[in-house]
């Protein structure tokens, strides 16, 4: 999951408020590359107030006087809607879209498209996106305010961002080990119990297969073999 690869697109917007807001969001979920398509009041003392710290996401706002331009250079296009219309389009929810979109942002431009406060997007403007998202709500209310819809796909965007960067420096740290490291443990663990008198091979010719199958069902890493063998090495001192 690339952050750096997604834009955030308003549509016509209405309260400047609500441009501020999404910029907050966006700010707290890393996300940076914002472009506004014909706002009504942009720039606006309201859209600073309720940025409250993310000045410099207004500041770079890309404003642009249609939704193509907004789209130039994406290789995927979602749009958002709260009406399930009968259109050929596949209509995913946020953390669905989001595995998507994680699959190909490390190498593709994708835009998520919001539109106007009242009305959503235009038929013809959701005809510019390759797939849907809608926020599952209660069906008597289905309609989110524009910025906190942005926040709950920032929400997921930063959600699986964290999740793949946290697993991948999990991954990274804690290496499993070698086959000859595992190997070169269990001739020293062979070695140290033998000398302690715990293995007498000829009573317990099943002891070290069973340790064996003990330590494979453990999955050893890099670091817990290093953990065992300063152990035995401290036997070893003592002797």
């Amino acid at each position: 999951m690339s952050l750096d690869n997604i834009r955030i697109v308003m549509v016509n917007t209405s309260h400047p408020g609500n441009i501020g807001a999404a910029a907050r969001v966006m700010k707290n979920m890393g996300l940076q590359h914002f472009f506004l398509v014909q706002p009504k009041k942009f720039p606006h003392p309201d859209a600073i107030s309720m940025a409250a710290g993310a000045d410099d996401l207004l500041e770079q706002a890309v404003i642009v006087d249609s939704l193509e331009e907004a789209l130039s250079g994406c290789h995927l296009v979602l749009g958002t809607t709260a009406r399930l219309r009968k259109l050929q389009h596949q209509i995913f929810e946020p953390r669905e879209a989001v595995e998507k979109i994680a699959e190909i942002s490390s190498h593709q431009q994708i835009a998520i498209v919001f539109g106007r406060e009242r009305t959503g997007l235009t038929n013809e403007e959701s005809d510019l996106c390759q797939l849907l998202i809608n926020i599952p709500t209660v069906a008597e209310h289905a309609s989110l305010n524009v910025a906190s819809a942005i926040q709950v796909l920032a929400y997921e965007l930063y959600l699986a961002h964290r999740t793949r960067d946290n697993r991948d420096e999990r991954i990274n740290k804690d290496l499993p080990a070698t086959h000859d490291e595992v190997e070169n443990y269990f001739s020293h663990l062979e070695e140290t119990i033998l000398k302690t008198g715990f293995l007498n091979p000829k009573q317990s010719p099943q002891l070290m297969p069973k340790l064996r199958r003990l330590y494979y069902r453990c999955g050893l890493e890099k670091n817990e073999i290093n953990i065992l063998r300063g152990i035995l090495a401290s036997f070893d001192t003592k002797q």
